[in-house]
């Protein structure tokens, strides 16, 4: 007869590698988030095992667990898995058909506010923001308009708050602007030193960039239009629900969402409280 202990061990052993390791990626995240308040249990866990794994391997690691025990004790990996797990894909006038439907469907809304406060949720390295602050002054709004850009990422936000881009991204740019309804010369916004350009700052006086967790922080405002595209598809369903509510209470009434192109109200607890302004680019306007 088996002794427990040799039962217990026997059971130790029978557990597969993966299961192994999902335990591993749970302390990690759970530790990430007691040790320094950043909270990534509820992400979709195939995303972020991808970006572990390659932190892992980037750091040459043997483990999950060894990858816990440097960030622990080394603020600069630290910084480098928390870029990492930042979803830094973003560019210009990015999906020029949501910026032209943005133009001809909520600019006329906006007209009508003595005062525009916008939320760009997730605003990584600011592409888009200072997309919408182009639209915005070739709409004759944007010297009542306040934007709040935001995201996670420290360093990211850093490259945001700079306005300077690779200069090899200006055609692709010019592109989606014209394709978004751009009334002017692209060029006209930016300057060019060496190989980047930097965008006037007429652009950036009007926006303030802050650091922001959509999993832990809560609403620091009312605004009239709330942009957060391509974030939430990578959260679980439970911080999908979560971060909706956020947005629903932070809106105004008649207020905007816009979301990504792979996003959608629908399916959700709060699809009732909108109505469809905008079906294939996901803008939407909260009615109750």
């Amino acid at each position: 007869m088996n002794t427990p202990f040799e039962n217990q061990s026997s059971y130790i052993e029978s557990r597969t590698s993966s299961e192994l390791e999902k335990i591993e990626i749970e302390l990690l995240l759970q530790g990430l988030y007691k040790w320094c308040g950043y909270d990534f249990r509820s992400y979709a866990y195939n995303s972020i095992r991808r970006r572990i794994l390659h932190r892992v391997e980037a750091e040459k690691l043997s483990s999950v667990t060894g990858l816990l025990e440097k960030i622990l004790h080394d603020s600069a990996c630290l910084r480098r898995l928390i870029g990492d797990f930042s979803i830094n894909v973003t560019e210009m006038f990015r999906d020029p058909l949501f910026f032209l439907d943005f133009r001809e469907k909520v600019v006329p809304l906006l007209r009508t506010y003595p005062s525009i406060r916008i939320w760009h949720a997730g605003c990584s390295t600011g592409e888009e923001v200072y997309s919408m602050a182009i639209l915005l002054l070739e709409e004759g709004l944007y010297e009542k308009t306040k934007i709040y850009a935001t995201d996670i990422d420290a360093e990211a936000l850093k490259v945001a708050k700079s306005g300077r881009y690779p200069i090899e991204n200006m055609k692709k740019y010019t592109k989606n602007y014209l394709q978004s309804g751009g009334h002017n010369a692209f060029s006209d916004y930016y300057t060019v030193k060496d190989s980047r350009v930097k965008f006037h700052s007429q652009l950036s006086k009007n926006i303030v960039f802050a650091q922001h967790n959509l999993v832990t922080d809560q609403s620091f405002n009312e605004f009239h239009v709330i942009l957060c595209r391509n974030v939430l598809i990578y959260f679980n369903k439970e911080l999908q629900k979560r971060v909706h509510k956020l947005f629903y209470e932070s809106l105004a009434m008649f207020g905007i969402l816009g979301l990504g192109d792979k996003e959608t109200i629908y399916y959700t607890d709060k699809q009732d409280f909108y109505e469809e302004i905008s079906p294939k680019q996901k803008l939407y306007k909260k009615v109750k």
